[in-house]
């Protein structure tokens, strides 16, 4: 049987996932007909245009509680309507981490998860939902934040992303769907010394830029305090150091850091304080599985352990 795509649509209500999503499904390269299943987790100001929808071989269900939309939920809509595809407009404040953690049923198999934030009121959330807005980003692949401006602190918002997802891609868009580019955001450190130092505010964003700019410090040297992280399964010389970084509420703490290799990886013990000096590459490392920013350490230095262990990302 062959594996039907579904395509999960994320975000608040009044974000514009029916804007955004009726924009796909009758002006882009959804519109050939198949069969396609649209469920409805919410109903917004904005409505759906029924006759277009139907004209294009396309049905929409509304789910109106959130213990509704299940995997059996899925598997009676898959038998009985037998789409092609299935795209699923979902109520943000509802927890899809379930359709991540177990099998669907009748074939169902993620194709795409997109979150569409509205920047306008994107800070609000991040004051009192934060936990919420986690479930929102943990899974996503690629993040639109629409009614955005320059005058907006876009790189705040890119980071709160990306310190839960590093991998999630994230766009800016303003009221009328054109690209906003915030540019690069320059770091409170200084690039061109001959050895980086980091303060510990400055670790977060550091280990986020590395990852999004990795050509802006290919061969730097920078030097940070560390917690010491060993792994029997690690090879021969490698470490990684890092930071316990909350990403969002006390309950989502992780530790973060980049593989290190060097000659007296032998002399840390897992869990121990150090000044930590490196040069960084950018090579590929069996640990991530492709390329990624490996450091090479060059020298240590015992330290304390700091009154705060936990850092932020913004």
């Amino acid at each position: 049987m062959a594996s039907i795509p579904l395509y999960l649509i994320n975000g608040f209500l009044e974000a514009g996932k029916t804007t955004f999503l009726e924009d796909v499904l009758l002006n882009g390269d959804f519109a050939d007909g198949q069969k396609t299943l649209l469920i409805l987790c919410e109903e917004g100001e904005v409505e759906y245009n029924q006759s277009a929808l139907t004209n294009l071989n396309m049905l929409s269900l509304t789910v109106d509680e959130e213990q509704q939309f299940s995997a059996s939920f899925l598997n009676d809509c898959v038998k009985k309507y037998r789409p092609k595809r299935v795209f699923v407009e979902m109520n943000g404040m509802w927890d899809p981490s379930w359709m991540f953690e177990q099998r669907l049923p009748a074939g169902l198999e993620i194709a795409q998860v997109i979150t569409i934030v509205d920047a306008s009121t994107f800070q609000v959330y991040v004051n009192n939902m934060k936990g919420i807005l986690s479930n929102l980003f943990a899974n996503t692949e690629m993040v639109i934040f629409n009614r955005a401006t320059e005058v907006m602190p876009l790189h705040s918002f890119r980071r709160a992303v990306r310190g839960v997802n590093p991998r999630a891609m994230v766009y800016f868009e303003d009221a009328d769907g054109n690209p906003v580019d915030p540019g690069m955001e320059e770091p409170p450190y200084d690039l061109n010394a001959d050895v980086i130092r980091l303060d510990d505010m400055d670790y977060g964003l550091w280990y986020l830029d590395v990852s999004d700019n990795p050509q802006r410090y290919e061969g730097k040297k920078v030097r940070f305090l560390a917690k010491i992280m060993k792994s029997r399964r690690f090879p021969e010389n490698t470490f990684i150091p890092g930071r316990n970084v909350m990403t969002c509420c006390e309950n989502d703490i992780r530790f973060v850091g980049y593989v290190c290799r060097a000659d007296f990886a032998d002399q840390l013990k897992s869990r121990q304080w150090v000044w930590i000096t490196a040069e960084i590459r950018e090579e590929y490392a069996r640990e991530y599985g492709e390329e990624g920013p490996v450091l090479r350490g060059i020298s240590f230095e015992e330290a304390e352990k700091p009154e705060d262990e936990v850092l932020y990302f913004n």
